[in-house]
């Protein structure tokens, strides 16, 4: 168990420095105005959807370099990398040209007027950030996968810190002329981004992994069947990050027609829940790692003790997060806005994401022991009942059609539920999956 939190806390730092981020810019916005927020919210939340779509692609990199690592194969680890980046580059592609056209997902929403044109002119811009992100997110996999996180959270806290500075001075101080709002926190995304991108190629080329690895070495042509690889691995696990982000992310959009104060209420809960989520991703991602290399080295003993701690590990933390949530909401829901109204919304909700931790928690190890099993197929058809059918749709209902309506917060009771599906089912695919690696090797 020591050496897992070792591993998860620096990738829990980092993750924790990518989300704020988000909170900068929700923190930012909230004091700009509530059609600024509320912008952010939508523009935020397709942005962050797609990001972890193709992310989840390029992220089987990971279980593939765990695994070699576990056989003592790293001869082979470097070529690896090189395919995932030209993976990478190839998914920017359509990518940027979503983010630059959004036009077929937004107009079927009715929003303000002011509202729609800052979230296209905010995805416009951040569509120039994205071969950044998923290039980094490949060196990101790579790093986790070797058990090297840490070089991750020194990136992580430095753009952090520059992107607070930046946010502010842009969006909210005028630096360039007037307060450009949520422009000006997408123009310091792009500059975040790309600064972050090439921090990790100097280091991957003259750190200490690039000293062994010699990742940039011997540069290797496009290659499919590494590439077949990838995508049976990753178009399952990019998919399954869309459904499950999607069910949070995107009820700003089907929330649009109550205006922008449940969007922007909406939004902050979002943050907070997105802040909580970290933890137990942070768990699951060092557990991938390690549970990847076991699985090449054919150890089952230490493979069982180690998801059993991951578990127990998740479940007990998860908890202490969910009473942290539900005992500071207030002072949590101020930091956000000096919106009264906005910050009942906020309020309203905030207990739904105390209540969901504990499930949370267990589907989320559960699905990354079985990535790490190269087993992501199943899960996906899981998660996409769960979280499209369920959180998604049933959302829906309960927000419109439950009599009475339950508004914004259909949506969340919604998610519960779906959590909890999602943990009933996983958990006992993750078990006999292990089982039956251990019986066939």
């Amino acid at each position: 168990m020591r050496g897992l939190i070792g591993h998860a806390f620096p990738i829990l730092v980092a993750q924790l420095a990518s989300i704020g981020m988000m909170v900068v810019d929700t923190a930012v916005l909230g004091h700009v105005s509530p059609a600024d927020l509320a912008a952010v919210a939508i523009g935020g939340g397709i942005h962050i959807s797609l990001v972890f779509a193709l992310v989840g692609v390029v992220q089987a990199v990971a279980p593939l370099v765990a695994h070699l690592h576990g056989a003592r194969r790293d001869d082979e680890v470097a070529g690896i990398l090189q395919q995932g980046f030209w993976l990478a580059l190839l998914l920017s592609l359509p990518g940027m040209l979503f983010l630059r056209h959004p036009g077929f997902v937004l107009d079927p929403f009715a929003m303000d007027a002011a509202v729609d044109a800052k979230v296209r002119e905010y995805l416009g811009l951040l569509a120039w950030s994205l071969p950044a992100a998923l290039l980094y997110r490949t060196f990101y996999a790579f790093c986790n996968a070797l058990g090297r996180p840490r070089v991750l959270m020194g990136i992580g806290l430095a753009g952090l810190a520059i992107h607070a500075v930046l946010a502010w001075g842009l969006a909210l101080q005028g630096w360039l002329g007037e307060p450009l709002g949520v422009v000006g926190c997408a123009l310091s995304n792009i500059v975040i981004g790309w600064l972050a991108c090439t921090t990790g190629a100097l280091w991957l080329n003259f750190g200490s992994l690039g000293r062994r690895y010699r990742p940039f070495a011997g540069w290797q042509a496009p290659r499919w069947p590494v590439w077949r690889q990838l995508l049976r691995l990753g178009v399952p696990m990019g998919f399954s990050n869309l459904v499950e982000i999607t069910a949070f992310t995107l009820v700003a959009l089907f929330v649009a027609s109550l205006g922008a104060t449940e969007v922007a209420g909406h939004r902050i809960i979002a943050n907070l829940s997105a802040l909580a989520y970290m933890l137990p991703l942070s768990l699951a991602i060092a557990t991938l790692a390690a549970v990847g290399q076991l699985l090449g080295a054919r150890d089952w003993a230490r493979l069982r003790v180690t998801v059993r701690a991951a578990l127990y590990l998740s479940a007990l933390l998860s908890v202490l997060v969910g009473l942290l949530l539900w005992l500071a909401a207030e002072p949590l829901v101020a930091a956000y806005t000096d919106d009264p109204a906005v910050r009942g919304v906020a309020l309203g909700l905030i207990a739904y994401v105390a209540i969901y931790q504990f499930f949370d928690a267990l589907q989320t190890i559960a699905g990354h022991v079985l990535r790490a099993c190269r087993v992501t197929f199943v899960p996906m058809l899981i998660q996409t009942f769960c979280f499209w059918g369920i959180a998604l749709g049933g959302g829906a209902w309960l927000c419109y059609r439950w009599q009475p309506a339950l508004g914004v917060a259909g949506f969340w009771l919604a998610s519960v539920i779906a959590l909890v599906a999602a943990a009933a089912m996983l958990l006992p695919l993750m078990v006999k999956v292990i089982r039956l690696s251990e019986s066939a090797s």
